[in-house]
């Protein structure tokens, strides 16, 4: 591991609970002129650990939500959870509910001897929306197993059952399985957990900075081989569409990007690192997928990314009377060559 990403056993004070101040990341640009601004918090850490670009606010409390999930997997092996390959890599996942995530979950609850209804997940359709176009026309209503983070409730259980700890309770934050992930938040993240809620699927979620988010990764792909962090890692790269799905952008980006590694998660937020440390998180202050992928992309190039490898990524087409009329465009704080003018 690279000793500039290491931190002190103790972690520093938790963040800021405070109104973030976030700056323009992305311009929604039609016919040359600005029709739309996304607002948002970008940061970029050299290899060294050293922040190289920070955009809006990057120190404020926030909510990673899936993005936090490759850290969760981490706590979860620190535990003694036995997964690795494809089981691991959903365990880590906003999966698509595609058959091979339905059956990778079931294989983990096979694995510590339970059934399906003992998933304390949100009942739902699956992620993707022709996988739950044929869910919905077949007739088949809502499920724990569907719902995208199945996987990682399905670790959670796993790692319950094999310490012997109390199966029904496993979403309390109280209980020593989220005691044990909270731990390992902060460990990572270099940072106290500023506040507990509760994520979509129930689970417990930790309130980090996006800066201590953007650690949290490099920690993983900077990590021994062998270790937790590295095992993690490996997993999501080596079997990205286990962690997302079938089509999905956070999979294609892992496979254009050699070694990065790569999580997103609801609300704009996104995270990714490279093997040497080098390291961005994202948040869209509005939540908008649309620039949440640009801005990833720039921010990534900023990171020393080849361009010609997020050409794909640079910003979804915006279209008048069928006709490609402009595009979502980085800001020039976070992109200033690629686009200087908007002729």
């Amino acid at each position: 591991m690279n000793p500039a990403l290491t931190h002190p056993a103790r972690p520093a004070e938790a963040p800021s609970v405070r109104e973030p101040l976030h700056a323009p990341v992305a311009h929604l640009v039609r016919g040359g002129v600005i029709e739309g601004i996304h607002y948002g918090s970008v940061v970029v850490l050299a290899a060294d650990g050293g922040v190289e670009l920070q955009i809006g606010d990057i120190e404020a409390a926030f909510y990673p939500r899936s993005a936090l999930k490759p850290v969760q997997a981490v706590a979860m092996l620190r535990a003694g959870l036995p997964l690795d390959g494809e089981l691991l890599s959903l365990a880590a996942a906003s999966h698509s509910g595609e058959e091979r995530h339905l059956t990778g979950t079931r294989r983990i609850l096979d694995l510590a001897g339970l059934p399906e209804d003992r998933l304390r997940n949100v009942p739902d359709l699956p992620f993707d929306p022709v996988v739950r176009e044929i869910w919905v026309r077949d007739g088949r209503q809502p499920s724990r197993l569907a719902q995208n983070c199945s996987g990682k409730h399905a670790a959670m259980l796993c790692t319950a059952r094999l310490n012997g700890w109390t199966l029904d309770d496993y979403l309390d934050p109280a209980h020593p399985l989220q005691r044990t992930i909270a731990e390992t938040v902060e460990d990572l993240t270099g940072q106290a957990v500023a506040r507990t809620t509760v994520d979509g699927c129930g689970a417990p979620l930790f309130s980090v900075s996006l800066h201590g988010l953007a650690r949290a990764a490099a920690r993983l792909t900077t990590a021994a081989p062998g270790t937790p962090e590295a095992r993690v890692a490996d997993a999501m790269r080596e079997h990205a569409e286990m962690a997302s799905g079938t089509g999905r952008d956070v999979a294609a980006l892992m496979r254009a990007v050699p070694g990065l590694l790569a999580k997103d998660g609801f609300e704009g937020v996104q995270v990714a690192a490279l093997p040497d440390g080098r390291a961005v998180a994202v948040k869209i202050a509005d939540g908008a997928d649309r620039a949440r992928v640009p801005v990833t992309a720039a921010a990534l190039a900023r990171c020393g990314v080849d361009p010609a490898a997020l050409t794909e990524f640079a910003g979804a087409p915006l279209l008048g009377g069928g006709e490609v009329v402009g595009n979502v465009r980085p800001a020039r704080a976070l992109d200033p060559l690629t686009h200087p003018t908007y002729a």
